[in-house]
């Protein structure tokens, strides 16, 4: 989606927690780690995988992505090579996935979230979820004020959208037919039709936004 007079959606994922929740080093007196961490460091190869297969993935976009060689990928999804936080910082960065999650960390019952906003061309993205499995990722999107003529770029791809606005009016386009949304109002939309969303006036605009997965590619690691 284009968003806004000329600007994009942000190229880069915020960069996510890295601190390990509770996880247990399990050690002998020697310092050895216990069959606690070596189970736990075993499902890490799945869960990468799962995860890029989730973001639509080959190992070579990985590779491409994050600077790690496609082997030392598929060494690592087959468990043939035990994971390191030099290879797993850049996953979970590339994933939007806390590195707790990727390794499988003990939870720690708190069920806050703390998002980081990535801030780009005078947007801010707030991420609302982690990542964790779910069929749609939610963040709150702040769009700068602007000249409520001036035209909204539109694009095409696969998924589904829906918003809610906090603070408006929101221009939401879809093909030819302009909406103005106000505070409270809803929409969904399928984003095989051109579509693209800009503030309505001169001040800025809030929103609550869910993407599919085809749009949280598109929109926060793709654009």
């Amino acid at each position: 989606m284009e968003c806004g007079d000329g600007f994009h959606s942000p190229h880069a994922p915020a960069i996510p927690q890295i601190h390990l929740r509770n996880m247990q080093t399990n050690t002998d007196p020697g310092g050895v780690p216990g069959d606690g961490v070596d189970a736990l460091l075993e499902t890490v190869g799945p869960r990468l995988r799962e995860v890029r297969t989730r973001r639509q993935l080959k190992l070579a976009d990985v590779a491409e992505r994050t600077g790690l060689s496609v082997s030392t990928l598929s060494r690592l999804e087959s468990g043939l090579r035990r994971p390191s936080l030099d290879v797993l910082i850049p996953l979970a960065q590339l994933y939007r996935v806390p590195l707790d999650e990727l390794v499988g960390a003990p939870a720690t019952g708190d069920p806050r979230i703390h998002p980081k906003p990535v801030r780009r061309d005078g947007m801010i993205y707030i991420p609302l979820t982690t990542g964790r499995g779910a069929p749609v990722q939610a963040f709150k999107l702040i769009l700068p004020g602007r000249d409520p003529q001036a035209p909204i770029r539109q694009s095409v791809h696969g998924g589904y959208e829906w918003l809610y606005v906090l603070t408006g009016p929101l221009h939401l386009k879809l093909g030819a037919e302009l909406t103005v949304l106000e505070d409270g109002e809803a929409a969904e939309f399928d984003t095989r039709r051109p579509h693209g969303i800009a503030s309505g006036s001169t001040r800025p605009a809030e929103i609550l936004i869910l993407f599919s997965p085809q749009g949280e590619e598109i929109h926060i690691r793709d654009a």
